[in-house]
């Protein structure tokens, strides 16, 4: 066992745990975080996504001691019940999600997304969003969601 200072939405969080142990497990068990999901284990189907310095990142696969010093940001780090980030907002505007399953990581990625590039095309946000799987096929509506949220963050 190792101790570990996470900066996790702003906060300092110590954790003492094995330093392979994935981030998404801490964040879940010791920090009780859930919006992050187990999805695959794999890094394969986005569910786990977080941001690390500004950059998604499958916490399933990225070991604590990866991560460690960094800026960490999970969806509860985006907004509140009273003030929602707009990409939050327009998820749920636009009904993007139907099961919400797929929607952490689609919702992290898309604030990467939006953060480098203000004004994404709709390929750009596809391509942002290719790596995520959604099995209810809600594909068009979170690219609208997105580009909603794109609109209002630049007015």
């Amino acid at each position: 066992m190792a101790s570990f200072t996470l900066r996790v939405n702003g906060a300092s969080k110590t954790v003492q745990v094995d330093p392979d142990t994935p981030l998404l497990y801490v964040l879940r068990n010791d920090l009780e975080l859930n919006g992050p999901k187990f999805g695959c284990g794999l890094a394969q189907c986005g569910a786990c996504t977080v941001l690390a310095d500004g950059k998604p990142v499958r916490s399933c696969v990225a070991t604590v001691a990866s991560v460690a010093g960094g800026r960490i940001t999970t969806i509860e780090g985006l907004g509140t019940l009273e003030r929602l980030h707009p990409l939050q907002r327009a998820f749920i505007e636009e009904q993007a999600c139907q099961c919400g399953y797929c929607g952490n990581g689609m919702v992290m990625t898309a604030k990467a997304l939006l953060d480098r590039n203000p004004r994404p095309s709709e390929r750009d946000i596809k391509a942002a969003l290719n790596g995520h799987l959604c099995r209810c096929a809600s594909h068009n509506r979170i690219v609208r969601a997105v580009q909603r949220a794109a609109a209002e963050l630049r007015s």
